[in-house]
């Protein structure tokens, strides 16, 4: 017999419907017609035990105890999901063959690597496992994903990358949370100081951007602006670049802070001739924007019609699972396998039978078109989020479901789109000694940009641009400035963050960490969090009153300010977080090894918890938690290593 371990009972029953019939349903699992057996976890069946397990001194949390840091580490039966697992465990000790079906990351790979571990599956049989990765619950896919099984053993880099991030999530959720919740206890603080590797830094971006704008005081700057006039009598603006010598009166931004100095430019340039030291005109082409991955599509939908990132997360889940519409949300990839390209005008005939609304863009795409999301060599264990072959009435959609349906099956569309094409001008003078340049674009064939085109957007553009377009003109030609134009501007402070803006600053961390050569490395890669926890992420912090909303804006509560206020930098900034997500890549993708990313943690651990307790955290004197009170209770609950228990709960509340 043949056992199919899927990660959740949709899957399971997407598997089965893909395999011969007939079908008898028994107790948590699914018989085909060939004597094989489809069976499934309910997300995480096992979860990583308790400090009280290891040492039942532990229950009591005291800082002598820290850090607790197990030599041997142990697994426990969820409670709610014990009589899943037994089953799993008969139908394992009774398969020949077992293949591996959990939804293709790090964490769908151990979710199903632990099960087989834990039913001490060994030898032959544990070398043959196959592993299966599903994208798409349609039949005809599962079929075909069915057909294309691979070793499990390609995977266990990607299984050692989500145990090491399980684990230190453990021992550092654990040992932080308890060591700053017991020393805010000493000034009174009676809530649970929550410390996390990802939450943690998340909320220091959050603390920092409100000082940032609580600190702010505006400035006036100044911008001097040419109208040049050509001999032919077109005129364009160009605009003042300050030399090396004006930078004592300018700020770390490049911005002239002295009117005076702006208005004695102007005063030299009006009526002056303007030599054109440099000019180009190109014509250039923008390819489409690729089709997204989760956090790029939580971006977008933030932006346009300001969603949530779990509310973007679970309506997709539901696209996917409930409905088949779309492919694997969790997905981290951009890109598509170069087969996939087959199924391009089946997949835009769906959508332009499910939307009325895309129909038009459907008949003007060319499906002959090759854009760049095709490139296996981009596509790791799954690929960009894309709609399926299914074709269904958008009226069985709620309208959250129905909008992001929509918008990505337009990024879709658009890769067999032609590119943008567009002129890029520029023009370079030489003014009374003072350098000028003017600028330009302008659209000369919209292409994919026709898809997302508004009238909006389009006057932004005009309202933005100081040219639509320039002239031409040849180096060393003399034209005429007509006048000068000093403008004053005032600095405005950085905007708070929103639920986009947040998901944008953990994807493009790089921006956020002080460390210079981090800051090189993470620039093309990585980010805090996985697709898979981002949204749980930034929900667990309104949940521990760290953050609240005030209308669309995110901001920092008092209890979350002075719990960064008390924290090391190690713990508060985004470098060390940044530096395991970049080390967890390199796990799985075999450039580092489990043991030289864990080995180092015992160390720093040690040295935080010390840290910890020379701190007085008399920020938090006087401000009140609006949770329960800190108890054995719930004190136990909550340090349970918290990206485990996010994924837990999240795979439970998509079972179906």
């Amino acid at each position: 017999m043949i056992l199919y371990i899927a990660e959740k009972p949709s899957l399971g029953r997407a598997i089965a419907d893909a395999l011969p019939k007939p079908h008898k349903k028994a107790e948590g699992c699914i018989y085909v017609g060939n004597g094989d057996c489809v069976s499934w976890c309910i997300g995480h069946l096992l979860e990583q035990s308790p400090p009280e397990a290891y040492d039942p001194a532990y229950k009591q949390w005291r800082v002598e105890h820290l850090p607790i840091n197990p030599s041997q580490w142990q697994l426990q039966a969820k409670a709610s999901t014990k009589k899943q697992l037994a089953v799993l465990g008969k139908l394992i000790k009774q398969a020949k063959q077992l293949v591996h079906a959990g939804d293709p990351d790090r964490e769908g790979q151990l979710l199903v690597d632990q099960v087989i571990h834990h039913f001490k599956v060994s030898g032959s049989k544990r070398d043959s496992i196959q592993r299966c990765l599903i994208s798409d619950l349609n039949t005809p896919a599962v079929k075909q994903a069915l057909s294309q099984l691979r070793p499990n053993t390609e995977f266990r880099s990607l299984s050692a990358s989500a145990l090491a991030r399980s684990r230190a999530d453990w021992l550092y959720g654990i040992n932080m949370t308890r060591a700053y919740t017991l020393q805010g206890r000493k000034v009174g603080y009676d809530g649970l100081l929550s410390v996390g590797r990802v939450q943690t830094p998340l909320l220091g971006l959050v603390v920092q951007r409100d000082q940032d704008i609580a600190h702010f005081t505006s400035k006036a700057f100044y911008q001097v602006l040419a109208t040049i006039e050509t001999p032919k009598g077109e005129t364009f603006i160009a605009k003042w670049q300050p030399s090396e010598a004006c930078q004592s009166y300018q700020d770390e931004e490049g911005r002239v802070l002295s009117k005076k100095l702006a208005e004695h430019v102007v005063d030299s340039i009006s009526g002056q001739p303007a030599e054109v030291t440099a000019s180009r005109n190109s014509r250039k082409k923008q390819s489409a924007p690729l089709p997204y991955n989760l956090s790029a599509l939580q971006i977008d939908a933030a932006q346009r019609y300001g969603l949530s990132a779990k509310q973007v997360l679970d309506s997709c889940q539901s696209l996917y699972e409930r409905h088949k519409l779309l492919t694997y949300p969790r997905s981290d990839n951009r890109y598509l396998p170069a087969q996939h390209f087959q199924q391009g005008p089946a997949v835009l005939a769906a959508i332009a039978s499910n939307s009325e609304n895309l129909k038009t863009a459907v008949d003007q795409a060319q499906p002959q078109l090759k854009s760049k999301a095709w490139n296996d060599s981009k596509v790791q264990a799954h690929h960009a989020i894309i709609p399926t072959e299914k074709r269904a009435q958008l009226s069985s959609l709620n309208p959250q479901e129905r909008k992001l349906y929509e918008l990505v099956a337009t990024q879709y569309i658009a890769q067999f789109y032609p590119p943008h094409e567009y002129s890029d001008s520029e023009i370079q003078l030489q003014i009374a000694g003072g350098s000028f340049i003017a600028k330009a674009k302008q659209s000369l064939v919209a292409g994919w940009k026709a898809l997302f085109a508004t009238e909006q957007s389009k006057e932004k553009e005009k309202s933005t641009a100081l040219n639509r377009s320039l002239p031409k003109v040849s180096k060393g030609e003399q034209l005429l400035c007509l006048q000068g134009l000093c403008v004053e501007k005032q600095t405005t402070p950085p905007k708070p963050f929103d639920d986009a803006s947040l998901l944008a600053a953990m994807t493009g961390i790089a921006r956020h960490v002080q460390d210079p050569a981090l800051k090189k490395i993470l620039k093309e890669t990585d980010g805090l969090g996985t697709e898979a926890t981002r949204a749980g992420i930034i929900e667990l912090l309104f949940k521990r009153e760290f953050l609240l909303r005030q209308g669309k804006t995110i901001r920092a509560s008092d209890a979350g300010t002075a719990l960064i206020n008390s924290l090391p930098d190690t713990a508060r900034l985004a470098d060390m977080t940044a530096r395991w997500e970049m080390q967890l890549n390199a796990i799985s993708l075999q450039e580092q090894s489990y043991q030289s990313f864990m080995e180092p943690l015992s160390q720093t651990l040690v040295q935080l918890i010390a840290h910890s307790q020379s701190c007085t955290l008399s920020s938090l004197r006087g401000v009140k938690s609006q949770r329960k009170p800190f108890s054995k209770k719930t004190t136990k609950h909550s340090t349970k290593a918290r990206s485990t228990k996010t994924r837990s709960a999240s795979s439970k509340r998509r079972a179906s």
